[in-house]
Formats: structure tokens, C-alpha cells, sequence
């Protein structure tokens, strides 16, 4: 197993502070919340950083989707990143949300 590199906590560390700043009833793609940490073209890295959080953290991971709009969890994840969004008021339609609806950042919006 490779140590971590203080590249790769750098990484870590922009991910989630890039995610804390999702606001609630708004969801990101993996892509996206790469390139707001500053990390273009690394939507992979973000879903392993995300499947890292411990069970207990604060931060929304419920807020990040594919690029279609469709969460990407198997089951009981899928269904309890569900409830999540919609608890904070984001439909679900035919399993996939509107990015143009409830996507973050929206033009201008940072």
C-alpha cells in the first residue's frame, strides 16, 4: 500500500472544502465539485475521496451526482442519499434530478 502524499491530502482537503460550500436543495457532480477544488478532469478522484468519509461527517456528500443527474450509490446508499435530497426539497424524477433546476453553481452564482 502507498503512503499518502502531501499532494494527495492537499487534494483531500480542497474536495471537501469545494463540497462544504454546496448549498442545502442544490446538488454538484462529481466533475464539478472536481474542477471548484481546483482539480479539472478529476471527477474519479472525488468518488473515492467521498466513499473515504467517516459514516458520521457534517459534510453534504448526499449533494454530489453523476453527470446525469442520477446518484451512483447501490443500495442502502442509493436510498439514503435520496432521502437526503429530497428531505431538502430536490425531486427526483424517473431517478435522475435537473441539473439545470437544482445544479450548483448556477451562472454568476460565485
Amino acid at each position: 500500500m502507498q503512503k499518502p502524499t502531501s499532494t494527495d491530502n492537499d487534494a483531500t482537503t480542497r474536495i471537501y472544502l469545494a463540497l462544504a460550500q454546496v448549498p442545502e436543495g442544490r446538488v454538484v457532480t462529481y466533475g464539478r465539485l472536481a474542477e471548484l477544488a481546483g482539480l479539472p478532469r478529476a471527477a474519479r478522484l472525488v468518488g473515492s475521496t467521498l466513499r473515504k468519509l467517516p459514516k458520521d461527517t457534517s459534510l453534504p456528500w448526499h449533494r454530489v451526482l453523476n453527470a446525469q443527474g442520477k446518484i451512483s450509490l447501490p443500495q442502502p446508499g442509493f436510498q439514503r442519499q435520496r432521502d437526503r435530497l429530497q428531505a431538502e426539497g430536490v425531486a427526483l424524477i424517473s431517478g435522475r434530478v435537473d441539473l439545470t433546476l437544482y445544479g450548483w453553481p448556477r451562472q454568476g452564482e460565485l
